[in-house]
């Protein structure tokens, strides 16, 4: 029995039956990979090395032009759990995440990047606090960011914020800020990811996409104080590289998934910010239909039209009409200000207010 199992407080008749579903269900690893020879068999490695051995890997090459399937096909002939082939689909990172999950097996699905690490106990780590919320759930933990090159600065709080959000659980005030859920370093119940029309959609981020789906669905995210992803960057990563990953794509989505799954039609809307993003994201609500009111805290905006709307200042918003917030302020000190404001009038982060930056 693993060590987890064994220190876990679970007693008497529900350890057992703890114990045996958790021995009943394997893990599907789905790895898709694009000219990754470089860091492909220090990824292998760290999957071939992890303390839960229960577990098949289904990697999937993606039109490669390097030494990458010879790479994984020297590792899939030395175990039996590794498991190659070319993507089938339409090409990309989603086309081959989605012929590795039709070939997959397990009842509990992660996925891998194929250029970073996992820590040796990740895939117990994620599995064991999947088992023990049961369905209805996807677990997650902490992430550590590498890199030969030196991180910038926005790698450094992104990792912050995120293992923020696993120490404070507010993964769903936060859901519009960023992706809550790295996309290396989640598990979820297959039946529960197919619900959610897994990678079926086209549409990138595709991570992110996927989060809100899961949100839609009513699955909450649960996390481990663990580091259960290391995540490298380089140059040649594809949230560089990739026009896909682009910012304003995000922007996209969050309006698309705002309107859909948070928008209560029967409160006035508020577009707070009148930078790029701000503008953008009245055109997205323009483009929607949606009636919303403007305001900024930029003196030479205030009182102009800008798309036909007439500008307000921040100090003639009426909190009492109960309206909700879209805010597209991103310097750190102005948000900090901005939140003691909403708190003094008693709003709700993630039901009254949504920080979009």
């Amino acid at each position: 029995m693993p060590t987890f199992l064994k220190s876990s407080r679970i007693s008497g008749r529900r350890e057992i039956f703890f114990v045996l579903h958790y021995i009943a269900l394997m893990i599907s690893i789905l790895l898709p990979n694009y000219n990754d020879a470089k860091h492909l068999s220090a990824c292998l490695d760290s999957i071939i090395a992890q303390s839960e051995p229960d577990w098949e890997l289904i990697a999937v090459d993606d039109h490669s032009t390097d030494d990458s399937w010879e790479i994984m096909s020297a590792y899939a002939k030395k175990d039996g759990r590794i498991m190659i082939f070319k993507n089938e689909n339409k090409k990309g990172v989603i086309g081959a995440l989605q012929t590795a999950l039709s070939k997959s097996t397990g009842q509990l699905i992660t996925r891998m990047d194929a250029d970073d690490l996992m820590p040796e106990n990740k895939l117990a780590a994620l599995k064991t606090l999947i088992l023990k919320h049961g369905p209805g759930h996807i677990a997650t933990g902490k992430v550590k960011y590498f890199s030969d090159h030196g991180l910038g600065e926005g790698y450094k709080r992104y990792e912050n914020w995120l293992n923020g959000l696993m120490e404070s659980h507010r993964h769903k005030e936060e859901l519009y800020k960023e992706c809550p859920l790295p996309s290396p370093a989640w598990m979820a119940y297959r039946d529960e990811l197919l619900a959610c029309g897994a990678f079926d959609p086209m549409i990138y981020p595709e991570d992110y996409d996927l989060c809100f789906r899961f949100y839609e669905a009513g699955i909450h995210i649960i996390a481990s104080q663990e580091v259960v992803h290391l995540w490298r960057d380089h140059p040649q990563r594809t949230t560089r590289a990739t026009q896909t990953y682009a910012d304003h794509t995000f922007l996209d989505l969050k309006i698309h998934y705002f309107l859909k799954i948070s928008r209560q039609l029967d409160r006035p809307l508020i577009l707070w910010g009148a930078g790029k993003k701000g503008k953008r994201a009245a055109r997205l609500l323009q483009e929607s239909q949606q009636i919303f009111q403007w305001a900024c805290n930029t003196p030479s905006k205030i009182g102009k039209d800008i798309y036909g709307i007439r500008m307000q200042s921040i100090e003639q918003i009426d909190y009492s009409t109960s309206p909700q917030l879209i805010i597209l302020v991103a310097a750190p000190d102005e948000q900090k200000v901005i939140l003691q404001q909403l708190k003094s009038e008693e709003l709700l982060p993630g039901e009254d207010f949504f920080f979009f930056c």
